[in-house]
């Protein structure tokens, strides 16, 4: 963080002082053992149905398809 600091590039200062800011969960999200990875997989899925249906069906035709696969 201090060679940070001295370096005086705008981006990277930025970055560090949200690092500082949000460092609790920065330590959390690095040592705890919990994963997100289920529910980005269900997001993921859902997206690419919808991508598959852009333009074709309605809000009706998607939730079907969500709730059968």
């Amino acid at each position: 963080m201090d060679a940070v600091d001295a370096s005086q590039l705008p981006g990277l200062t930025n970055f560090a002082l949200h690092l500082l800011r949000d460092r609790d969960a920065v330590t959390a999200g690095l040592t705890l053992h919990r994963s997100s990875g289920g529910t980005e997989g269900a997001v993921n899925r859902i997206k690419k149905i919808k991508r598959q249906l852009y333009g074709r069906a309605g809000f009706e035709l998607l939730r079907k398809m969500i709730l059968l696969q």
